[in-house]
């Protein structure tokens, strides 16, 4: 049996978006030399988000790309399935930029290093900051984000599912409760 809590609501999650933008621009003293990055599904939807309002705050247009870590996974080795990949899509030069990478769920920090190692292949950004919706802690790395929506403490049984309007119609995060054990990220 599996037991699902809303911890997020559609008001908490603009909150959160809200908040996080707010606390770019005030770290940054601006977003001058900013650029945002998502990692793809549902980072890439947050990173428009962010992105959009920190323009509406500062009036002025923030880059934004889309990462896809697909070939920079760790899990890839002895999987008989082809990954699928997509397509990464950073229309502007990362090199000197502040880039914000911003990914839903942070858990063992595998899925940031693959961003990592992916983005340090395009150029050489003068800073990387992290920005994750939910850190629900279990690192394996030695990751930290820079920007948190909400830090939820969880067992290696329970999952975090972010579901987003592009996506699935609603906004909200959801912590479930399962007997099996199921990682994400």
């Amino acid at each position: 049996m599996m037991k699902k809590t809303k911890i997020i609501d559609a008001t908490g999650f603009q909150r959160a978006i809200n908040r996080l933008a707010h606390e770019i621009v005030e770290k940054e003293k601006g977003a001058e030399n900013l650029a945002v990055v998502g990692i793809r599904t549902r980072g890439d939807f947050l990173a428009r988000r962010i992105a959009a309002k920190i323009e509406e705050i500062e009036r002025r247009p923030i880059p934004v790309g889309t990462l896809d870590i697909t070939l920079y996974r760790d899990d890839l080795r002895g999987r008989l399935d082809q990954p699928q990949l997509q397509s990464t899509q950073i229309l502007f030069d990362i090199t000197g930029k502040t880039l914000v990478l911003i990914d839903d769920v942070l858990f063992t920090g595998r899925t940031i290093r693959a961003a990592l190692n992916a983005l340090m292949d395009m150029g050489r950004p003068a800073e990387i900051q992290l920005l994750v919706l939910i850190d629900r802690g279990h690192r394996e790395l030695p990751i930290k984000a820079d920007f948190v929506g909400k830090n939820v403490p969880t067992s290696m049984k329970q999952t975090i599912n972010v579901l987003m309007k592009e996506l699935d119609d609603e906004d909200a995060v959801f912590l479930s409760d399962s007997d099996e054990m199921e990682l994400k990220r």
